[in-house]
């Protein structure tokens, strides 16, 4: 027997994701929605079309708002499901995702906007992060149906006036909350430092500040998807504004999220963008601007993931997340998730490969060797002002600026 979810942007049905008797999705846009002068595709790799979408065709999207890897098969342990069931996991937990989107049973009704939170003691929340490792967004926890995508324990919260709420029934977070990993040592204040030299040298960054709750630290990162609007009577009400990651945009599945999986290479995150921006010249050097930083830092994580398309009046790069010195940690790859001019290696990269990746782009070879030295040299003039008194933030400024250095030398000769 078939199975269907009434999928939702914003407030607007726009189709229904069904899975069939065999356990097979598909995907259809609403007639309503294709007759709507104002519908817009749910992703650029689902064009509205009349005609279904296969499995093959639309996993790339729908699996994209998960989580990844493990933190899979923990939810679907808790929840009875399988782990590779995408229509169970998203009618279980697809109340409040990335983006605009929401799942919602077939024929029932889409909340209303007199949202509910649940507000956190300081006890409660430590508890909270402190258990995200074995029931990770909290799934299962009644009311709640939170989704994000990634490998790394989080949860998404509403904060009002300093006060911290679990949304409920779908209602829209405000916040994401990404608790300390125990295996990696001062992750919340290399992500944090990280961040703000991101933003102090001209990058689009999600904001984002350190927190600690009992023994726990945290990382707090607002949201860039929602946005605050007024109604008619001049109340405040949260707006979700949709967005989709390269991969989703590419129709690529999240298993294969790194290059050398079949993940999106730069030479196709900068033809998306060439495509679709709205304002292409400048989100070309914001996502240049980008490869060169998280280069130069040493953030070998950035796949097609980790960059992403904010959609509404205009179709814009998103601000950068999840930036941090993986170097930092020797356990992690050394293997960059793109080649940048056909180099993985980070500590092999040359000016030749940044003249490779220039041709690959489109862009002008001079230009772009000259915009890794000014990043670099930029990055070293802003980075001491956010050191602080935590050892890991030194050690990964220390790390940063050897690497800068070292980088100018190879540059300059």
């Amino acid at each position: 027997m078939s199975r269907t979810l009434d999928v939702y942007l914003q407030r607007d049905l726009v189709g229904q994701l069904i899975q069939d008797e065999n356990g097979q999705l598909a995907f259809y846009y609403d007639e309503g929605w294709l007759n709507n002068p104002k519908a817009v595709p749910l992703s650029h790799s689902l064009l509205l079309r009349k005609e279904k979408f296969s499995r093959n065709e639309c996993r790339g999207f729908f699996a994209g708002i998960l989580p990844d890897e493990s933190k899979r098969e923990i939810i679907a342990k808790n929840l009875g499901i399988s782990a590779r069931n995408d229509f169970a996991m998203l009618e279980q937990i697809g109340g409040e995702c990335a983006g605009a989107v929401t799942f919602i049973p077939a024929g029932e009704k889409l909340p209303e906007r007199n949202y509910s939170y649940r507000p956190l003691t300081s006890g409660k929340l430590a508890e909270i992060l402190k258990m995200l490792p074995r029931r990770p967004l909290m799934a299962g926890e009644d009311g709640i149906r939170l989704s994000l995508a990634g490998a790394q324990d989080k949860i998404a919260v509403h904060v009002h006036d300093g006060e911290i709420s679990i949304p409920l029934g779908g209602a829209p977070s405000t916040h994401i909350l990404k608790p300390a990993i125990e295996h990696f040592e001062g992750i919340v204040f290399n992500e944090a430092f990280c961040m703000k030299l991101a933003h102090a040298i001209g990058l689009q960054t999600a904001r984002a500040e350190v927190g600690k709750v009992e023994d726990v630290d945290y990382l707090l990162v607002e949201r860039y998807d929602r946005t605050v609007h007024k109604d008619a009577s001049g109340a405040e009400y949260l707006e979700r504004q949709h967005q989709e990651d390269f991969c989703q945009a590419l129709g690529v599945i999240p298993d294969n999220k790194y290059q050398n999986e079949g993940g999106p290479s730069l030479k196709q995150c900068f033809d998306l963008l060439r495509e679709l921006s709205s304002a292409p010249v400048i989100d070309l050097q914001g996502l240049l601007d980008a490869v060169i930083f998280n280069f130069l830092i040493g953030n070998h994580d950035a796949h097609g993931k980790n960059f992403s398309l904010l959609y509404g009046g205009e179709t814009r790069l998103a601000p950068l997340y999840d930036v941090l010195s993986t170097t930092y940690y020797p356990d992690l790859a050394k293997k960059m998730a793109m080649k940048i001019g056909g180099e993985y290696e980070s500590d092999k990269v040359t000016p030749k490969n940044f003249d490779q990746l220039a041709d690959e782009t489109g862009l002008a070879k001079p230009s772009v060797k000259r915009r890794v030295q000014e990043v670099a040299e930029t990055v070293l003039s802003k980075a001491p002002a956010f050191v602080t008194d935590n050892p890991t933030t030194k050690t990964v400024a220390a790390l940063i600026e050897g690497r800068c250095t070292k980088v100018l030398q190879k540059f300059k000769s």
